[in-house]
């Protein structure tokens, strides 16, 4: 599968590959070090950001978005669970580098994920997003996704407690 989208010219979705893998890292780590679309504190190193993306690559599950010849965001589906019972659920991630921002990008991520997800056989795609992070939770009810529920303090960042709310897709 090789989901294609273009907008105007200027954004490019299309299948990551190991030659992005840098450029995600650095998309991934400014999460990290400034939101809390990932918990945790740590940034990956070099050897830490080309083996996850390399899981993704394996599974044909990683999409990033181009402008102008530069990686602008990137997204990825995996596991929700490891056990087998939930092996027909995904859970997506997308993220936009931060000078993108407004610019149709990360629904053009989406968009191309659920199709791929949708191609791959999944069932369910589960949306795990900080509670307070509104742009996701609206980027998500733009393409069907409901309120699963929401799980009150069970992470922590920057001092802070935070909440998941889970969202989900049915596929089929």
């Amino acid at each position: 599968m090789n989901p294609i989208y273009e907008r105007d010219g200027t954004v490019t979705i299309r299948p990551a590959r190991p030659g992005d893998t840098e450029a995600v890292r650095a998309i991934r780590n400014h999460a990290i070090e400034h939101s809390t679309a990932l918990w945790t504190e740590t940034p990956q190193s070099p050897v830490e950001g080309a083996a996850w993306l390399a899981v993704h690559l394996g599974r044909g599950s990683a999409f990033v978005a181009e402008v102008a010849g530069e990686v602008a965001g990137f997204a990825v589906y995996g596991p929700w669970r490891e056990l087998d019972g939930y092996r027909h659920t995904v859970e997506d991630s997308v993220y936009v580098r931060e000078d993108r921002h407004g610019l149709g990008i990360g629904s053009a991520l989406l968009g191309t994920l659920i199709t791929a997800a949708r191609a791959a056989g999944h069932h369910v795609v589960i949306a795990g997003i900080e509670a307070e992070n509104s742009a996701s939770v609206r980027l998500h009810q733009r393409f069907g996704f409901e309120h699963a529920g929401t799980v009150r303090e069970v992470g922590t960042k920057f001092g802070r407690w935070l909440d998941l709310t889970l969202m989900r897709l049915p596929l089929a």
